[in-house]
């Protein structure tokens, strides 16, 4: 069967589905890469093998697309944080075992050569050049994210309110950005990168001092 005879045989609306996730795909890709401003709209379709005309139908023009992109990819990484935090939740874990889920889950698109690297490429041209609401990022993946983290830590921690949890889990989130920081880092000035200590054993030590953290703070409110 032939690809013509493929297409042939979808639906209009399967056809549709393709060729926006055609279009998502590449824009991710090209944004990535040259960031918001220097990738046209040209560039997107040439990429998807598509039209101009398919960006405005199914997203409005350049700008609604680069957010799509972002929303996408933000509720991948807010999905994959939950699960790991809920996976680790519903067995008999200890506090350290839902650290150690959350801190993978968080610092796992740095080593991942696929779409997680994608999302780090796109943050950091979005920093230099900003085009998305400031509140995007808070609401679709910060906020649901440390609810969640809060809520696990409170589970394996008797004695741990809500407020003392979510100041923990901000704090937890602060050394992990600084560890993501390092690395990024480590691999623009491979001088630099070759100071850090291995990944296991920084992740080691934020989960060893979070949890006494933790701990201390369970003690504090009773």
């Amino acid at each position: 069967m032939t690809a013509s005879t493929v297409q042939h045989n979808l639906s209009q609306a399967e056809v549709g589905a393709q060729t926006r996730e055609r279009l998502l795909d590449a824009a991710e890709r090209l944004f990535a890469e040259n960031g918001f401003a220097a990738t046209s709209v040209r560039d997107i379709t040439a990429a998807a093998s598509s039209n101009i005309a398919a960006v405005n139908y199914h997203f409005g023009g350049k700008h609604n697309l680069y957010h799509e992109v972002f929303r996408r990819r933000m509720a991948a990484m807010r999905d994959q944080r939950i699960a790991s935090i809920r996976q680790v939740q519903g067995g008999a874990n200890s506090l350290e075992g839902v650290l150690y889920a959350f801190a993978t889950a968080f610092l796992q698109p740095l080593v991942d050569r696929g779409g997680g690297r994608l999302l780090i490429e796109l943050i950091s041209r979005e920093m230099l050049d900003p085009q998305l609401p400031r509140e995007l990022f808070l609401a679709e993946v910060v906020g649901p994210v440390q609810e969640a983290l809060a809520e696990a830590i409170m589970t394996v921690t008797p004695g741990l309110d809500a407020g003392p949890a979510r100041l923990c889990v901000v704090s937890i989130v602060g050394q992990l950005l600084q560890v993501a920081h390092r690395l990024r880092r480590g691999e623009l000035t491979p001088a630099w990168g070759a100071e850090l200590p291995p990944l296991p054993d920084m992740v080691g030590q934020i989960v060893r001092f979070s949890a006494a953290g933790v701990r201390a703070c369970a003690r504090k409110t009773r």
